[in-house]
């Protein structure tokens, strides 16, 4: 198959995804949960020093559905959280939150199914809660929460997996973030790429 057949393969194989999806968002589904604790998902897997994640092909993507105030408070709170150990803040790329958005649309589409994106050109940090009662800047406050659980020092296969999100937030490598947020029977899925990826094993974050 050449470049134009594959091509025009990923285009149809997307148009079905964005059917699915829109398919999905039409469904009823249960009634609303209850205020729950915050639930931020598994960190996406440490960066291997030499391990380049694989670049998906350009697809235009609509931009971040996430509203400018929820921006702004989210733009905000990394920027607070990296001034505290010295770290530049990071720079809003609509770009990067429209890439975010299309994977929160996706797992809203999939039933909530909480899963980190496969594969991944940025660092990716995810959160679920009660839509409604949780927000945007929640999000950031539960992947900060894991502040208390980093030791310091490098990170190792070993270390990364309680505060990955938080690390991720601080890392002083990345320069640039985007989110996107979703709705799916009553859950608010926010999902938070970041450019370029940290978590790199054997490295520390700042």
């Amino acid at each position: 198959m050449d470049f134009t057949q594959t091509f025009a393969a990923r285009r149809a194989t997307l148009a079905l995804l964005l059917a699915l999806a829109a398919c999905g968002a039409l469904d009823g589904g249960p009634a609303a949960a209850p205020v729950t604790p915050v639930t931020p998902v598994t960190p996406v897997t440490p960066v291997r020093p030499g391990l380049v994640p694989a670049v998906e092909p350009f697809v235009k993507l609509p931009p971040s559905r996430m509203a400018s105030p929820d921006i702004e408070a989210i733009t905000a709170h990394h920027a607070r959280t990296r001034a505290l150990v010295g770290v530049a803040p990071l720079r809003w790329s609509p770009g990067i939150a429209a890439y975010a958005q299309q994977w929160a649309d996706h797992l809203a589409a999939d039933g909530c199914q909480m899963r980190h994106r496969p594969p991944n050109r940025y660092g990716e940090n995810l959160f679920e809660g009660t839509a409604g009662h949780y927000h945007a800047d929640d999000a950031a406050s539960a992947w900060e929460g894991e502040r208390r659980l980093y030791r310091g020092g490098v990170l190792t296969e070993s270390n990364w997996h309680a505060s990955g999100h938080y690390t991720q937030m601080v890392w002083r490598g990345t320069t640039a973030f985007g989110c996107g947020e979703a709705t799916c029977s009553g859950l608010l899925i926010v999902a938070c790429n970041y450019d370029p990826p940290g978590n790199h094993i054997g490295e520390a974050p700042y």
